[in-house]
Parts: C-alpha cells; sequence; structure tokens
C-alpha cells in the first residue's frame, strides 16, 4: 500500500509540473492569424491529415477552398464526399500522376491553371482555409516556382489557413510555413502487393 501511495505521489508530481509547462506555453500563445502548413515526407497521410482539417474546419462554419495538383486521373472518396458541402470549393486540376501523363508541358499547363484558381482563393478572405493538395510536387519538378507562391502566401487575408501537401516540400517553404509535419514510411500494404483500396487510398 505504501508503495502505491508513493508512486501514486510520483504521478501527481509529475502530472502537476507538466500542466505548468502546457498551461504556461497557452498562456504565452497569444497571436490569433491564420497558419501555414506543409504536410510532405515520403510516408502516407499528407492529403488524409489535410482532409481531417477540411472537416474540422466545416465543423466550425469556415468555408475551405480545396486545389488538387497533380492528382485527377481518378475520383476519390475526399472529393465526393465534400463536394456535397456548398462551403466548400472543390477544384481537381491534375490530370494525374506524371509517370501517366508522360507529358510535361501538359503537366505544366495543368499546374499553371490549377494555380491560377489557387491564387484567387488565397486573395479571398471568405476563405477561411485554404488545401493545395499535391503542390509540393509541382514546386519540386518546377512547373510552378516556389517564390510565386511564398508571395501569394504572404500576402493573404491575415486569418487565412493554408495547407500544402506533397513529397519534397522546398526548404524555403518549409522555413516560412509555421508547422511542418513530415510523414515518414515504415509499412505499406501496396508493397507487399495490396491492391488500393477505398476508404483508405482512394
Amino acid at each position: 500500500m505504501g508503495d502505491n501511495s508513493a508512486a501514486d505521489e510520483r504521478h501527481r508530481a509529475r502530472t502537476q509540473r507538466h500542466k505548468e509547462i502546457v498551461d504556461a506555453k497557452i498562456a504565452g500563445a497569444t497571436e490569433n492569424r491564420g497558419v501555414v502548413l506543409v504536410h510532405t515526407g515520403n510516408g502516407k497521410g499528407k492529403s488524409s491529415a489535410a482532409f481531417g482539417m477540411v472537416a474540422r474546419a466545416l465543423g466550425h462554419g469556415m468555408h475551405v477552398g480545396v486545389v488538387q495538383f497533380i492528382k485527377g486521373s481518378f475520383s476519390t472518396g475526399e472529393e465526393t464526399f465534400f463536394r456535397r458541402f456548398p462551403e466548400v470549393e472543390y477544384h481537381v486540376m491534375g490530370e494525374g500522376f506524371t509517370w501517366e501523363t508522360q507529358d510535361k508541358q501538359r503537366d505544366i499547363a495543368s499546374a499553371q491553371a490549377a494555380w491560377n484558381i489557387a491564387s484567387g482563393m488565397l486573395n479571398n478572405p471568405d476563405i477561411a482555409l485554404v488545401v493545395l493538395d499535391e503542390i509540393n510536387i509541382a514546386l519540386k519538378l518546377n512547373y510552378l516556382q516556389t517564390e510565386q507562391v511564398l508571395e501569394a502566401l504572404r500576402n493573404r487575408p491575415v486569418m487565412q489557413h493554408v495547407v500544402l501537401t506533397g513529397r519534397a516540400a522546398p526548404d524555403a517553404l518549409i522555413e516560412y510555413a509555421d508547422t511542418v509535419t513530415e510523414m515518414r514510411p515504415i509499412k505499406h500494404a501496396f508493397d507487399a502487393g495490396v491492391q488500393a483500396q477505398k476508404g483508405i487510398e482512394l
């Protein structure tokens, strides 16, 4: 019994210290503005995390803009679902992955068309959350210029949040962003020969 009491007291002391640290951080977070998030890395979940934020934003009654770069040759569950909401402006601008199209000039034209829509969203204060899905790939391949994207991010409405997804996010974008998450692959069913599954990858 005595050992349990001592262990309980140590636990209480640790959690109290942790609470004090968290409370201090919360008290110190006084700035209120839109944030830029980058989801990058070779692991699964970059777009999935972004669309989870779309659902969260809708729960708060926010208006959302989505532009999908690169992807577009097949319908996805998130597109089918979020198109049901009038609060979501959803554009699929890619023509499929680059290894499918095999046409660089067409891919560049698609990326530029997508950026024209995205840049309009980044000028619209009525859109609280903008998701630029797979834009990092377009930047990596130089279909878009990183500086033009950064300039639009710098000049967007002050309370607008932006999520940029895709592998190989450029260093300048990572440096500018407020929150950066790198998805790291450990295992993937596809590598074991399992097809992409509805509700999981599609």
